[in-house]
């Protein structure tokens, strides 16, 4: 139908370097200029929000290390949450190479962990298949994407 607009994902980027989070969002509209994305700051602004507000985004990028409260915290209260922000898809998006790190957030309940891309088409890539995944067929042993 003409005039019709596709439905948008709605993408949430939770970083406290607001380079990292202008980096990422300008991949994510390379790739898809229809993509909804909401960016936030620090943890406590992540949590406030998720918890007041009825919308609820398709995945959130999430790093880990944030003043106030961390990104794993955050991942660990969104999953012991009730209805839909429980089934919300989060990807742990970190400087940090640590297997605890990484083993930490598979155990609270992350879809994927991925360790940021330096490069700007690296990240495309790694968008790419992050917005032509079939969720459904969610594979633990690539957990960790890149």
């Amino acid at each position: 139908m003409a005039g019709q607009k596709n439905i948008a994902h709605k993408i949430l980027i939770v970083d406290d370097d607001q380079d990292d989070r202008g980096f990422l969002a300008d991949a994510l509209l390379e790739i898809d200029p229809c993509i909804e994305i909401f960016e936030l700051e620090d943890g406590i602004s992540l949590m406030s929000s998720l918890l007041d507000n009825a919308e609820i985004p398709d995945i959130i990028f999430l790093d880990i290390n944030m003043p106030g409260k961390d990104g794993l915290q955050c991942l660990k209260e969104i999953k012991m949450q009730d209805g839909d922000l429980k089934r919300v898809k989060i990807i742990m998006l970190s400087t940090s190479s640590d297997p605890e790190d990484i083993e930490t957030a598979h155990e609270f309940g992350a879809s994927f962990y991925a360790v940021k891309p330096s490069s700007f088409d690296v990240m495309k890539l790694f968008l790419t298949e992050v917005m032509n995944m079939d969720w459904s067929l969610e594979n633990r042993r690539q957990f960790r994407l890149i």
